[in-house]
Order: C-alpha cells, then sequence, then structure tokens
C-alpha cells in the first residue's frame, strides 16, 4: 500500500464536549473535552492510521496550541511534518448534545501565514511526494479552509504537484476553492449537498455534479447526511450512483465527510478507480464516523455498514 499524503493548510486543535442536553443562555457542567490534532486533511490521516494504512499529514503548527497540536500526532503515532509558524494554530469546539442528537461546531478563523510560511509548506509537500517517511506516495489529499491571504491557487497548485509526480489528487473544499480544483482536473472532489450548490449555483446536486465535471474534474462524491452519498465519473457522464443505509444513524456527523474522503483516497492509492467500488467504501466510513466520539476515527463497525448499504444506479 502506497502511502496518503494529506495536506491541511489551516489546521486545528480540536476540542469536542459531549453535553446531556444545551439549553441556549444557561450553565453548563462538562466534563474534559477530547482534544485532538484536527483539520480535514489530519482526521483523513488519523482514519487511514487506524485502519493501518501508510498516512503523512503535512500541516503547519505554531505557538501553545501548535505545541499541542504536534504532541498529539506524535502521541498518535501518525507520520507528520510540520511547518513551523509565527502564528498560533487555531481552534475548534464541537458541542454533541447526545439529548438531542445535535452537535453544533464552532471555528475559528485561521490566522494569516506569510509569504515564506506558506513557500515551506509547498517544499515540504514536494518532498513528501518525492519520498514520504513511510514509501511511495499513491495519493494527495488537500482539504480544508484556508487562513486569510492565502494564495488563491494553492488547491489547482496542489493538483498539479500531484500529477508531476504521478499520483491522483483529492480536493475536499468549499467555495471558488472547489471550482479551481475542478478547472485543474482534480481526481475526485467531495463537496458537501450545501457546500456544492454554493459553489456551482446550480439546483441539485447531480447538475452541481456534473458542472464539476465539466470543468475538468475526474470523479465527484457529493455527501448529503442521513440521505447518504452520490458518485460521478467522467468516464461514465450521463449516469451517477446513490448509496444509502435503510435507516440513517444518530451520532455526531463531525468528520463523516472526512472518512469518506480517507475512504476514497485508499482506494486510489490502491489503483482501484471503480466508482461504484469508491462509492460503497466512502458511504461506509463516512456512517461508521457518526457512531465515534470525535472525528478522525471510525466504528469497527464499517464493513458491516457496507454491506447493509442500498446502492442503486440512476441515469
Amino acid at each position: 500500500m502506497r502511502t496518503i499524503v494529506t495536506v491541511t493548510a489551516n489546521p486545528a486543535l480540536d476540542l469536542t464536549y459531549t453535553v446531556p442536553g444545551i439549553r441556549l443562555g444557561e450553565s453548563h457542567r462538562v466534563a474534559a473535552p477530547l482534544a485532538r490534532a484536527g483539520g480535514k486533511g489530519v482526521n483523513v490521516s488519523r482514519v487511514a492510521h487506524q485502519l493501518d494504512f501508510p498516512t503523512l499529514a503535512v500541516g503547519t503548527c505554531g505557538g501553545s496550541t501548535g505545541a499541542l497540536f504536534r504532541a498529539d500526532l506524535d502521541a498518535a503515532g501518525i507520520g507528520h511534518r510540520l511547518v513551523p509558524v509565527a502564528v498560533e494554530t487555531r481552534r475548534t469546539i464541537a458541542l454533541v448534545d447526545s439529548v438531542n442528537d445535535r452537535t453544533s461546531i464552532f471555528n475559528e478563523a485561521g490566522p494569516a501565514l506569510t509569504a515564506a510560511e506558506w513557500q515551506a509548506l509547498a517544499t515540504t509537500v514536494v518532498e513528501s511526494l518525492d519520498s514520504s517517511v513511510q514509501g511511495t506516495a499513491g495519493v494527495l489529499v488537500g482539504s480544508g479552509s484556508l487562513p486569510a491571504g492565502a494564495p488563491p491557487d494553492f488547491y489547482p497548485a496542489l493538483v498539479a504537484l500531484a500529477h508531476n509526480a504521478g499520483v491522483p489528487a483529492i480536493v475536499d473544499t468549499s467555495g471558488p476553492g472547489m471550482l479551481a480544483a475542478a478547472r485543474a482536473g482534480a481526481d475526485l472532489l467531495k463537496p458537501n449537498q450545501h457546500e456544492l450548490a454554493e459553489a456551482t449555483g446550480e439546483n441539485g446536486p447531480v447538475a452541481g455534479a456534473r458542472k464539476l465535471l465539466e470543468l475538468g474534474a475526474r470523479r465527484v462524491l457529493v455527501s448529503a447526511g442521513g440521505d447518504g452519498m452520490l458518485a460521478f465519473d467522467a468516464g461514465s457522464p450521463g449516469r451517477y450512483w446513490e448509496a444509502r443505509l435503510p435507516v440513517p444513524l444518530s451520532g455526531n456527523p463531525t468528520g463523516a465527510g472526512d472518512a469518506a474522503v480517507a475512504a476514497a483516497a485508499v482506494a486510489l492509492a490502491a489503483g482501484i478507480t471503480d466508482p461504484q467500488d469508491i462509492l460503497r467504501r466512502a458511504t461506509a466510513w463516512s456512517a461508521a464516523a457518526v457512531l465515534m466520539p470525535g472525528a478522525g476515527e471510525i466504528s469497527a463497525r464499517y464493513p458491516e455498514l457496507a454491506e447493509e448499504l442500498l446502492v442503486t444506479s440512476h441515469r
């Protein structure tokens, strides 16, 4: 198995609080939060690492929060190459209401990096693709939002670096960055249905995904929460596939999309390109993530969930 290299330009220290019922405007007594290194790409690496697939997490870290971020990756045994930056690594807070089965997320904005720090990150990506710490790179994953002042061509540049290295590129982002990655020929894009509608302006996930294919994306996975996931492939532009569980799962959806990306990355790194195979893996891993307390891990039930999926083809 070749290495899954992930790039997270806007990482975070994730704090997850589980609360037995949230009452707005009132005080709550809570247990200490689950604190771990996060950011969408880091979550992808964490899921891959959990299932013993080789991975390397590339990102930035700075300040006291960054020190905790690095220490958590060290403790988890996740391979990483972190670019030191002057600014403090941001934090995110997830409040999981276990009574009402709702999760509220508060994301700090990412602080701006210097031009030299952006260049150092790009150099680290190139070095990681040339020779990762655990072997030859098999796929490059770029995930998440970007900090203020980020280069507008950041994700297209990642796609180009991946293709120059002879590996597929997966991008999971929103807004103009998604469209730019499609135009650059990303091998797989993974928006949710709301991100897709906002970026493309299309009414409905089918029209939105097909627009990304028309722009140049090779594959698109669209997550639709409890309604499952849709897959589109440029090789079969007149078809798409849908996968869902008979009954949606209850739990914490934070990180479900990242688990889907991890599944797609494992598949592409292994040379698997069949859209139905990728869809089944991604939907099962995404559902298995909902059963876990924090982002970056999936339940051992994922093979069972894959067997339960209802997969249909549409034209």
